[in-house]
C-alpha cells in the first residue's frame, strides 16, 4: 500500500508475521544478494587463477599412415603395351602377387611368339662355336708342344753332328800331322838316295824308288790336308744348320702361337656374344613376366587410373592406385616456424578428427571429450612448400585407440601439449606476447648426473 489515503491502514491491526509472503516482500534485498554473488564470483575467479593450466600449440593436419609401405600408392606399367584384359574393379581386396591386368606387346622386335626358343637357339650355337674354338686352340697347343719337342731333338741332333764334325777335325789333323811327317822323311830319304846315288853308291832303280815313294808320300799329304780342309767345312755347314734348324723351327712356333691366339681372340668373342644373348635372354625372360601386372602387396584397389580394353600404355604410365590393407594410422601436422622450437619428439598432442564431435578445453585436456591422444615421433628439418614445418605424430599406446573407421586422408585438428602452469600466467604472458615455457630434453648423461 502506498499509504497516501488519510484513512489509516490495518497493517498495525493486522500481524503480518503469520503471513509468509508478506515475510518474504518485506525482507527482500537485492543489494545484499547481489554483493554476495559479485564476492562469490570473484572468488571463484581468484581461485581459478591458480588452476593448473596446460600450454599448447595447435596446428591443422591430416591423417597418414606412419610407415611409407603402408601408404596409398600408384602402379605403374614397367613396359609399354596394349591393355587386353583386366581382371579386378575398384574396391576389390587384392593379395600380393595377384594379376590385375594383362597387356600385350607393342614393340616388333618382342612381337615373335617363339622368341625365347630361337634365342636359345642361337646360344647354344654360339657355345659349340666357343667349344669349337676351344678344340682348335687344344690341336695347336699339342702342335706347338710336338715343334718344341721335335726342335730339341733336332737341335740335339744337330749339335751331335756339329761334335762328330769336331772329332773328326781332329782326327782328319792328326792324319794330316802323319802324313806331313811322312812327307819329310819320304824327303830327306830321298835326298841321301840322290846323294849316294851322285856318289855311286846306290843304283838308279834305289833312286827311283825312293822317289816314287816321296811323290806317294806327299799325295796321301794333299789327300789328309784336303779331307782336314773337308771336315772344317763340314763343321761350318753344321753350325749353319743349327742357326737354320733354330730358325725354321721359331717361326713354326710364331705361327703356331698366332694361330693359337687368334683363336683364343675369336673364342673370347664368341664368349662375349654368348653372355650378351644370355642377358638378352634373361631380359626376354622377365619382360614376358611383366606383361601381366600384379599386386605388390595386400590392400584393396582404390581407383583404376587406365579403363577399356585395346588402350595402349607408355613405360611408367599410372594404372591403378592401391591402399594397403594393414597400416598404422598417424598425422601429419603443419606448425608454423615459430613453434617449431617448442616440439621435441615424444611431446604429447590431442587430436580432434573430422566427423568425430568433441568438447575441448585445450588447456584442461583431462576434461575434454571426443579427443583422441598422440605423440610425436619426427619433425622435419626442412620447411614445406606452404612455409611451415611437418611433424608425424603417432597413435598414443597409453591412451584410447583411434576410431576404427578413421581412413587415410582425413582432416585433424592438433593441439600439442607443453608445459603445465597456472591461469595467472598464462593471461599474463599473452597479454605480454611471450612464447610458452617448454621442457627441454635432457641427455641421458644429464639424468645420470643428476
Amino acid at each position: 500500500m502506498l499509504n497516501i489515503s488519510e484513512n489509516k491502514s490495518t497493517a498495525d491491526k493486522v500481524n503480518l508475521k503469520n503471513y509468509k509472503a508478506f515475510g518474504m516482500v518485506k525482507d527482500y534485498t537485492a543489494r545484499k544478494i547481489f554483493t554476495r554473488l559479485l564476492i562469490a564470483f570473484f572468488g571463484i575467479l581468484f581461485l581459478s587463477m591458480f588452476l593448473p593450466w596446460t600450454q599448447n600449440v595447435r596446428a591443422k593436419g591430416y591423417v597418414t599412415t606412419l610407415k611409407p609401405d603402408q601408404r596409398p600408392q600408384i602402379i605403374h606399367s614397367i613396359i609399354g603395351g596394349r591393355i587386353e584384359s583386366w581382371f579386378i574393379q575398384e574396391g576389390d581386396y587384392v593379395s600380393k602377387g595377384d594379376t590385375i591386368l594383362f597387356l600385350s606387346e607393342t614393340k616388333d622386335e618382342y612381337m615373335d611368339p617363339d622368341l625365347l626358343g630361337r634365342t636359345e637357339q642361337q646360344i647354344e650355337a654360339k657355345k659349340l662355336a666357343v667349344q669349337s674354338y676351344m678344340e682348335k686352340i687344344n690341336a695347336l697347343d699339342e702342335q706347338i708342344s710336338a715343334l718344341l719337342s721335335t726342335q730339341k731333338l733336332k737341335i740335339e741332333q744337330t749339335h751331335n753332328y756339329i761334335k762328330q764334325a769336331q772329332l773328326k777335325i781332329i782326327s782328319d789333323s792328326i792324319a794330316f800331322e802323319a802324313a806331313k811327317t811322312n812327307y819329310e822323311i819320304a824327303e830327306r830319304q830321298f835326298k841321301r838316295t840322290e846323294q849316294l846315288h851322285a856318289d855311286g853308291l846306290n843304283s838308279l832303280t834305289e833312286l827311283e824308288t825312293r822317289k816314287l815313294k816321296l811323290q806317294e808320300t806327299e799325295s796321301k799329304k794333299v789327300g789328309a790336308e784336303n779331307k782336314l780342309l773337308s771336315s772344317r767345312n763340314e763343321l761350318i755347314n753344321y753350325q749353319v744348320e743349327l742357326s737354320s734348324v733354330a730358325n725354321q723351327y721359331r717361326e713354326k712356333l710364331s705361327k703356331s702361337e698366332s694361330d693359337k691366339f687368334s683363336a683364343l681372340s675369336a673364342m673370347y668373342d664368341a664368349e662375349a656374344v654368348v653372355t650378351k644373348m644370355q642377358n638378352q635372354y634373361m631380359n626376354y625372360s622377365v619382360r614376358t613376366g611383366l606383361y601381366y601386372v600384379t599386386a605388390p602387396q595386400d590392400g584393396y584397389i582404390t581407383k583404376t587410373i587406365r579403363s577399356g580394353i585395346g588402350e595402349t600404355v607408355k613405360q611408367g604410365d599410372d594404372l591403378v592406385s592401391v591402399m594397403p590393407a594393414d597400416f598404422d594410422l598417424a598425422v601429419e601436422m603443419y606448425v608454423d616456424p615459430i613453434d617449431v622450437p617448442l616440439l621435441h619428439v615424444g611431446n604429447k598432442v590431442r587430436f580432434m578428427f573430422d566427423g568425430w564431435p568433441s568438447v575441448v578445453f585445450s588447456g584442461w585436456p583431462g576434461v575434454s571429450f571426443g579427443t583422441f591422444g598422440g605423440e610425436v615421433v619426427a619433425i622435419d628439418n626442412f620447411i614445406s612448400n606452404g612455409g611451415k614445418y611437418r611433424i608425424l605424430v603417432a597413435r598414443d599406446k597409453n591412451a584410447i585407440d583411434w576410431p576404427e573407421q578413421l581412413r587415410v586422408g582425413a582432416g585433424a585438428n592438433g593441439i600439442a601439449l607443453l608445459k603445465d602452469v597456472p591461469v595467472w600466467y598464462e593471461i599474463w604472458r599473452q597479454l605480454n606476447g611471450f612464447p610458452p615455457d617448454y621442457y627441454a630434453k635432457q641427455s641421458s648423461a644429464a639424468k645420470e648426473k643428476k
